[in-house]
């Protein structure tokens, strides 16, 4: 079996409140590979069982079992007509990476955010991580405004 049959289907489609689960362990274990806090998978899961019933957050899975998943969060915007989307996460297990699917996932993530009346995608993404930002740059995102040279910072504030 190659690593691409192990992925399963390689069509991305929309997770279901009965995947929160599934979503809940992807995400826990992205954050666990990048030694970044998170929350333990059952509160994941409840969040997401809560969050996948409405329309504000779409998460994306790829593979049969899953093998990558998008998390999307579509928000007003005063600047655009239609909503503006915030690529939450985009995970694929390591061991199906460089397989295209991560690819194929903002792929299938453009084109939601355009089906919606979506004109923007933003994604946060930290410096040292060359290796995503290369990734988007690839897929045409950039961190410098148009007619601009000076990169754009992200900042944030726990309350």
């Amino acid at each position: 079996m190659t690593s691409d049959d192990a992925a399963g289907d390689l069509t991305p489609r929309r997770a279901t409140t009965a995947e929160a689960a599934v979503v809940a362990q992807m995400l826990h274990d992205f954050n666990t590979e990048f030694s970044t806090p998170t929350p333990d998978v059952h509160e994941l899961q409840s969040r997401l069982t809560q969050l996948l019933a409405g329309d504000d957050v779409v998460v994306l899975l790829i593979g049969e079992p899953a093998s990558g998943v998008a998390v999307l969060s579509f928000r007003p915007n005063v600047w655009y007509r239609g909503p503006v989307a915030i690529l939450d996460e985009l995970y694929v297990r390591p061991e199906l990476r460089g397989h295209r699917l991560g690819s194929a996932l903002l792929d299938a993530a453009l084109d939601l955010v355009r089906d919606r009346g979506g004109a923007l995608m933003e994604i946060n993404v930290d410096g040292e991580d060359t290796d995503a930002r290369r990734f988007y740059e690839a897929h045409g995102f950039t961190n410098t405004e148009p007619n601009q040279t000076d990169p754009m910072l992200y900042y944030y504030r726990e309350l």
